[in-house]
């Protein structure tokens, strides 16, 4: 019975996790530099690179958002959301054990927080765990309904037997 579940679980889990990455590129692109200080808050990279990987950030996640709204790679697209929530998820804790006091910049400008704010590291973490479990899903059962990798491979999603 879950087989015949598991393709339309699967595209909601797809649709979900498109959303996130489109959310989250979405609210940075207009500010790349905002972007960069966001990544450069972390203190784990020189400043010019954490300036070019918070620019590009954007663009990956809304590009990861637009494969998975297709269903297009998407085996391709959860491995790549796993590495990125695992950094993401590393970046957090890294800065909640240094004593850091950053927003995460996840879904939108972050960097350090004015005197007198706390960080809110626990609920971002809980909730990366979270993304990183849609994206392990689509990792082992990337093939769902109505996506292009179904109607590329010309199969019926029913049969697959991944």
């Amino acid at each position: 019975m879950m087989r015949t579940w598991r393709p339309w679980l699967g595209l909601a889990v797809r649709l979900g996790l498109a959303v996130v990455w489109l959310w989250a590129g979405w609210s940075k692109v207009g500010d790349l530099a905002a972007s960069g200080r966001a990544v450069n808050a972390y203190q784990v990279l020189p400043y010019d690179v954490a300036m070019v990987v918070g620019a590009a950030l954007p663009f990956v996640e809304l590009a990861l958002a637009l494969l998975l709204l297709l269903g297009l790679a998407t085996r391709l697209a959860a491995g790549v959301s796993v590495a990125l929530l695992l950094v993401f998820i590393a970046g957090i804790a890294s800065a909640w054990s240094r004593g850091l006091a950053i927003d995460c910049g996840c879904f939108g400008v972050g960097g350090e927080l004015p005197a007198g704010e706390s960080p809110s590291y626990l609920p971002e973490i809980l909730r990366d765990i979270g993304f990183l479990a849609l994206a392990g899903f689509l990792l082992i059962w990337p093939r769902t309904a109505v996506s292009a990798d179904g109607a590329l491979a010309g199969e019926p999603v029913e049969d697959d037997d991944e």
